[in-house]
């Protein structure tokens, strides 16, 4: 594989950027590792020992880690184990190494959290402050690391992810192990986002900067020097497809407002379509009234008339009300004729009561006359 293949995958894998992320996390030193040379990565495996230690309450397992490769150490216990292994003795300052505390996952707390934009310059405070509104715990009590969310910086919100442990479960691995001559550098958890740290800032240690003979100074100006011509055309790249995924979000949000939009008209002309179909549908209530009129006897007057969606409900006086069921049943569009109540006899006049309804659909031929 050449340099060039090598170089494009190591980018490949090249996270985000963003607010306490790390530069170079261990992920990636995996990447960067597998492009050199072998010489060149034996040199700088002998710059990258990291002490594993995967803890379960006062017992831990460890393992050495350098370069690619991983070296079972054995276990220790927080309360007995006076020294650590002799693979571990620093012999001098190119033998020095990192440590780095494991927790299970159900040792740490993780929750997606969100903050006002404004208070990103300051944003370990806050969190700090915030902390016995956020989990169940006073922030003296917790160790803490957050992630922030890529996003744009004019947003509103500020989302990220936020995973703390108890104190007390760290505090004992992180004595003991200063006491052991091995400081704890990071303390991580199983599925831990890439760079993520609970260790407070205040109790990690400072390391020595690694001297730098000419031959490594001119390995690490080589590597350099090639990951600057191997990277400058991909961030290019990416830099170009984060202003175009931003303008295709503008513009997949205009098209979703301007379907909602196309929706809502829809949404009215069916409406009012449905309106008038409705009054079209209707039949003419004066195409009845005329043919009510003409058939009814002289001796017939109604009194009230009512309407429902194509039901007629009649009531009035006639000098023979039996005789109407027989004279509507001959109208066209005129069905289902009844007595809604018993016909009564006017004593005074001698005429007789009567209450009919029936289901009026309208008179076809009446229809085509008009």
């Amino acid at each position: 594989m050449t340099l060039t293949e090598r170089l494009t995958l190591l980018a490949k894998g090249l996270p985000i950027s963003g607010p306490g992320a790390r530069l170079f996390p261990e992920d990636l030193q995996e990447r960067f590792l597998t492009c050199l040379p072998d010489f060149a990565r034996g040199v700088l495996a002998r710059h990258n020992r990291r002490l594993i230690i995967e803890a379960e309450g006062e017992l831990g397992r460890l393992s050495l880690i350098t370069g690619l490769e991983t070296h079972p150490l054995g276990e220790m216990d927080l309360t007995q184990t006076a020294s650590l292994p002799e693979a571990l003795a620093q012999r001098d300052q190119d033998r020095a190494h990192k440590t780095e505390l494991r927790l299970p996952r159900g040792a740490v707390l993780t929750r997606s959290v969100s903050f006002p934009a404004r208070v990103r310059s300051n944003l370990p405070q806050v969190i700090r402050y915030e902390l016995d509104r956020l989990s169940p715990f006073q922030a003296k009590d917790v160790v803490f690391d957050f992630m922030t969310h890529g996003g744009a910086k004019s947003a509103d919100r500020l989302s990220l992810d936020l995973a703390l442990c108890r104190r007390d479960l760290v505090e004992g691995w992180i004595k003991r192990l200063a006491e052991l001559g091995s400081p704890i550098d990071r303390i991580s958890w199983e599925g831990a986002w890439s760079g993520a740290n609970l260790l407070p800032l205040e109790q990690r240690p400072h390391r020595r900067r690694v001297r730098f003979n000419l031959g490594t100074a001119s390995i690490a100006a080589s590597v350099l020097l090639a990951l600057a011509i191997g990277l400058t055309p991909l961030w290019q790249k990416n830099h170009l497809a984060q202003k175009l995924e931003a303008e295709l979000s503008r513009v997949r949000a205009q098209a979703v407002a301007v379907d909602e939009l196309r929706q809502e008209l829809e949404r009215v002309r069916q409406g009012s379509t449905l309106v008038l179909q409705r009054k079209l549908d209707q039949p003419p209530i004066l195409e009845m009234l005329r043919d009510l009129t003409d058939r009814l006897p002289e001796d017939t007057w109604v009194q009230n008339l009512e309407f429902n969606e194509g039901q007629v409900d009649i009531r009035g006086e006639s000098g023979q009300a039996t005789a109407l069921i027989g004279t509507l049943e001959q109208a066209p569009g005129i069905d289902g004729v009844s007595f809604g109540s018993p016909v009564t006899q006017i004593a005074r006049t001698g005429k007789e009561r009567f209450n009919i309804a029936f289901r009026y659909t309208g008179s076809e031929s009446g229809s085509e006359s008009e």
